[in-house]
């Protein structure tokens, strides 16, 4: 029993040695007293309960270990105190951690299925607007064929304007051409009317005065 203690003894030198601030837990089951000195009497500070971490001030070699815990300082028998937490901590720690895992596993598998949903909301969006697309496409490429058509008829529309002026102006140069002839016509007429008109007149002279001579 005594070569135990020894050893757990040195155990708390060495590891007092090699860390400068080093910590031991409370192993056993029930609660441990600190007590004000290294005596067995009515000298308890606290109790410490099992898994108590404790940061270990000195060691001696009489199996007596001096520790501090929150404000108090005090001393442990040392068989009571290991560098590591107790097995039944240590397991409900693990517990712990595998409930805090289970946990954020079932958040993750939530959020992974709102994340499913909206990848396949987002998908039939992505598909209707591909749709949409094609069908914007096809009439852009319908009103560009109207557009280029207007501007064929447009064009096509500008030479027959210019062809419907040039006729204009050759049905007015006609007309103009047309009232010239009637006029020159006319004139024609009315100096060929004068002209028999005098000629008329001077037979109506003429004639007479010979008819006249031939008699005489």
């Amino acid at each position: 029993m005594n070569f135990i203690k020894y050893l757990l003894l040195i155990s708390v030198l060495i590891s007092t040695l090699i860390h400068a601030k080093s910590f031991v837990y409370i192993t056993d089951q029930v609660d441990i007293p600190m007590r004000e000195n290294k005596t067995f009497g009515d000298n308890i500070v606290r109790s410490l309960s099992s898994g108590s971490k404790l940061s270990i001030l000195q060691a001696t070699e009489d199996g007596w270990t001096q520790v501090k815990y929150e404000n108090s300082t005090g001393w442990v028998i040392s068989r009571y105190l290991s560098n590591n937490p107790s097995a039944r901590l240590q397991l409900e720690k693990l517990k712990r951690s595998h409930n805090a895992n289970k946990l954020l596993t079932s958040k993750q598998n939530k959020r992974n299925t709102a994340l499913g949903k909206q990848i396949k909301t987002l998908k039939s969006q992505n598909t209707k607007l591909s749709v949409q697309i094609s069908k914007s496409q096809a009439e852009k490429q319908h009103v560009e064929q109207i557009y280029k058509d207007a501007l064929k008829l447009e064009h096509s529309n500008e030479k027959l304007t210019t062809q419907v002026l040039q006729l204009k102006v050759e049905i007015q140069l006609l007309e103009n051409n047309n009232t010239a002839t009637q006029e020159s016509s006319s004139r024609n007429w009315f100096i060929t009317g004068g002209l028999m008109l005098f000629f008329g007149i001077m037979i109506g002279f003429i004639f007479p005065s010979f008819v006249n001579r031939r008699r005489y």
